[in-house]
């Protein structure tokens, strides 16, 4: 039926409305001052309340003010059950947050018919606070379930990643320990600039494919000893192109940024770079990043047209003259900064094996 907290500081009164709805079934919560209304409001979770108004201590306006701030008990209807007749005390009333009134001496079919209709507004307060429970628990439901369907998205990516980066490894044994340190060079530098953690990620995830086109370049060239012919280097910087072209249009984040990386990471700073001969900020930044962590590892490992890697202080160093010409000068700066943790990731993916490389990815940096 209900569950009625009734709070008034006279006994007769108490009695008279629990001899009146005590019959009808519901079930009646006895408070006889304000701080024991709260209390029992608090714990009992009533349906209604009827309170009296002038009580000792603290009144019944009061009562209501607390009622209402609390977030249990804010939405409970309260009738009023007071003596007072002028309008001033009813609008105070209504100003602190009362529902109702009832003026004693409690008449019973008037009592009974406040009750019927207050109740009928608490359920209908409980319904709304059920379907917002409801409806938060869907939006929940429904964000684990768009959570786990980018997870999985982002898991595609990164197979992408894995196999078209696995696919260079046949070209060139080295390539392997290549992605995984040039990549991690460039979120590191990423990081050292101030990029947010998204961008960083991206930057980790996309660069692996920078190199892709050279599986388009025949092994004549790619695997030849010694420097390329001008002819043979024209050919060579196809790769950028190709690599641009085997990426283009997908709806991944990290393969279109990947497809940028691709294409520009050849472009330098003062323009003399290809296939496109961008200058300065023509560049994109993730090129211009990649640049230099493609560089870097260039110098510091084997190469078919050089077999043994630069000392480490002389690769630095070419970076450090390229500043301003191959390379951004921001750029520099910050692979600078960042110098100990460069050759930290060195030592970390010394290891050719690829078999390990979504497992290195999710290491971070």
């Amino acid at each position: 039926m209900g569950r009625i907290l009734v709070v008034d500081d006279e006994e007769r009164n108490l009695r008279l409305i629990e001899t009146i709805l005590g019959p009808l079934g519901y079930e009646l919560v006895l408070a006889r001052n304000g701080e024991e209304a709260i209390e029992k409001a608090r714990r009992t979770n009533p349906d209604v309340i009827l309170l009296d108004v002038m009580m000792p201590g603290m009144d019944g306006y009061e009562v209501v003010r607390k009622l209402r701030e609390g977030e249990e008990t804010k939405l409970i209807p309260i009738v009023m059950v007071t003596a007072l007749s002028e309008v001033q005390d009813r609008v105070k009333a209504l100003e602190v947050g009362a529902d109702d009134f009832l003026t004693k001496p409690v008449e019973r079919t008037e009592l009974i018919a406040r009750v019927r209709q207050s109740l009928k507004v608490k359920a209908y307060y409980d319904h709304l606070k059920n379907y917002q429970r409801e409806l938060e628990a869907e939006v929940r439901r429904k964000t684990e379930e768009l959570r786990r369907a980018l997870s999985n998205l982002k898991s595609a990516s990164l197979e992408t990643i894995y196999r078209l980066s696995k696919a260079a490894e046949y070209k060139d044994e080295e390539t392997g320990a290549h992605i995984l340190r040039m990549s991690h060079y460039a979120a590191l530098v990423a990081k050292e600039m101030g990029m947010g953690d998204e961008a960083v990620e991206a930057i980790l995830y996309a660069a692996p494919m920078h190199d892709i086109g050279k599986i388009g370049i025949p092994d004549r060239i790619l695997l030849k000893p010694g420097k390329l012919d001008p002819e043979e280097w024209a050919i060579m910087e196809q790769h950028t192109i190709i690599g641009a072209t085997i990426l283009e249009g997908s709806s991944s984040e990290f393969i279109r940024l990947a497809e940028v990386i691709a294409l520009t990471h050849h472009e330098r700073w003062d323009g003399t770079g290809y296939p496109r001969g961008l200058k300065g900020e023509e560049i994109p930044m993730a090129g211009r990043i990649a640049a230099i962590a493609d560089v870097f590892d260039a110098l510091t490992s084997r190469r078919p047209y050089r077999r043994e890697p630069y000392p480490l202080d002389l690769a630095f160093a070419v970076i450090e003259n390229g500043r301003g010409s191959h390379f951004d000068p921001d750029v520099v700066d910050a692979f600078f900064r960042a110098r100990d943790g460069i050759l930290e990731i060195k030592e970390r993916y010394k290891d050719r094996d690829i078999s390990y490389l979504l497992k290195a990815y999710s290491i971070g940096i």
